[in-house]
């Protein structure tokens, strides 16, 4: 008497990334790093050329990033990279210094020498890009440093926030990176040091003022090229 045959066990097969999530995460890129500035117009057969892809990816894309605020599309013009107006930032620079300032309070109560130490390397690559003058080394440096700062708060609520808006932090910091120059890598020199000794509440005001700077740098600058 044969034995019953086993149903097949279910197995999920490993997928390739969709081509238009590809090129989604392409443009971003190219959007946050400058390389796409502000208003500019963005054309599908350009965009398809350079991507070495089909149009249709490109499209689907695009409604994506409009989706996100990171495209306008305007009925009979097309597609241009979305201009933060001074309220957009203000409310979102706003809210990374409550959510840092928390994160830094808290990393000074976690840290670890092998923490801290993590911390002055990033520091020092940081430091050595902008004498170079690297702005693109200089801003992944600063988004490396405050992310692994966030890491170290040990909140993972904190974090997923963080995240949510760290794009588009680097997006506002990129134009203010070489401004804010030695000033900023002091700041967060210091910085380091409050989470080494676990001075949770000078972390948070470290962080807090630095934060508020580039908040205020940014805005300053936006208010200069419209006057």
């Amino acid at each position: 008497m044969s034995m019953p045959s086993k149903p097949p066990v279910q197995r999920q097969v490993a997928r390739p990334v969709p081509l238009r999530e590809s090129v989604y995460e392409a443009i971003l890129e190219m959007i946050v790093s400058g390389e796409l500035e502000p208003g500019r117009h963005l054309v599908e057969k350009d965009l398809a050329e350079m991507l070495g892809v089909s149009r249709q990816p490109v499209r689907e894309a695009l409604q994506w990033l409009k989706k996100d605020e990171w495209v306008d599309l305007r009925p009979g013009f097309g597609a241009f990279v979305h201009s933060p107006t001074p309220e957009e930032a203000d409310q979102l620079l706003s809210v990374r210094t409550l959510l840092e300032a928390e994160s830094a309070r808290l990393a000074a109560q976690n840290s670890t020498k092998e923490g801290v130490a993590e911390l002055r390397r990033i520091h020092k690559r940081g430091v050595q890009a902008l004498r170079a003058d690297d702005v693109d080394e200089v801003v992944d440096a600063n988004a490396e440093l405050h992310a692994r700062i966030t890491d170290m708060s040990g909140n993972r609520v904190l974090k997923e926030l963080a995240d949510q808006v760290a794009r588009r932090v680097r997006w506002y910091h990129t134009p203010v990176a070489r401004a804010r120059g030695k000033k900023s890598w002091d700041e967060h020199a210091a910085l380091i040091d409050a989470i080494a000794r676990h001075d949770g509440d000078r972390a948070a005001e470290l962080m807090r003022a630095h934060t508020e700077h580039t908040r205020r740098s940014y805005l300053d600058r936006n208010s200069a090229q419209q006057g």
